[in-house]
């Protein structure tokens, strides 16, 4: 009977620390401005409720940091000021920490914060995507000497301009024709990497010498680099053509 009395105070003893020690927790510390409005006290509940897992606030130091600033996994923002809520996980290994990052950046997460109120009115929203704008840089090429080129070289089997329209091959397209495709830039930036022109086209320092087995069918064209950024000057000044409706790439 002592013995059973002795081993169930050892139970009783140490379940507060093997309670303690399985109990689901993180500590988070954020912004306060963030604390006064009100959003962390309406956010948090709702987090556990859902998982299980408690979050215990700290001023500093805490494994997640929630704030505005440009560090982190931008959560949501402040349509008034703009400033955009970020997370910043500091223990990767916390994994009741990692599974709140994973809630809050979610559809569900994202929901529980526009829920958040004041006077009526949603507090934060949604971070606005930014568009990437792509940067294309211009060639500094000459293009009075680029159309000379383009109607020399590129004029044999293409229509470059009104001074060789009746020229060229009917089959291929023209310059103008060819700028209603949506990857125009890039055929004319590399045209030399396209069928036919590898077999007859041959840029300085750039392709390798013809195959002494397999000549160039025709008269091959030889330009150097200064020449192609020359010849792209010209095409992206020259207008498009008007084919009367949408053109139907092969």
């Amino acid at each position: 009977m002592l013995r059973l009395l002795t081993l169930a105070v050892c139970v009783i003893s140490i379940w507060p620390a093997f309670s303690s020690a399985q109990e689901k927790r993180f500590t988070l510390t954020a912004s306060p401005e963030l604390i006064e409005s009100g959003a962390v006290k309406y956010i948090l509940p709702r987090f556990s409720l859902k998982t299980g897992v408690r979050v215990s606030l700290v001023d500093t130091g805490g494994v997640v940091t929630l704030s505005p600033g440009d560090a982190g996994t931008p959560v949501f923002q402040d349509p008034e000021t703009g400033a955009v809520y970020r997370l910043v996980l500091t223990d990767q290994n916390d994994a009741f920490a990692a599974r709140f990052r994973d809630w809050i950046t979610s559809e569900v997460g994202l929901r529980a914060v526009l829920g958040f109120k004041v006077n009526g009115k949603r507090r934060f929203a949604a971070v606005e995507a930014k568009a990437e704008v792509e940067t294309v840089a211009e060639p500094t090429g000459d293009a009075a000497l680029g159309e000379k080129l383009a109607l020399r070289m590129c004029g044999r089997c293409h229509v470059v301009n009104k001074k060789n329209r009746f020229g060229g091959i009917g089959s291929t397209p023209s310059f103008g024709a060819m700028k209603n495709f949506k990857d125009w830039r890039q055929r004319f930036e590399a045209f030399w990497t396209l069928n036919p022109h590898p077999a007859f086209t041959q840029i300085e320092g750039v392709t390798p010498p013809f195959d002494k087995a397999r000549p160039s069918p025709i008269a091959p064209l030889e330009l150097t680099l200064d020449q192609v950024d020359a010849i792209m000057a010209f095409v992206i000044a020259l207008p498009r053509k008007d084919l009367g409706g949408a053109l139907i790439e092969q």
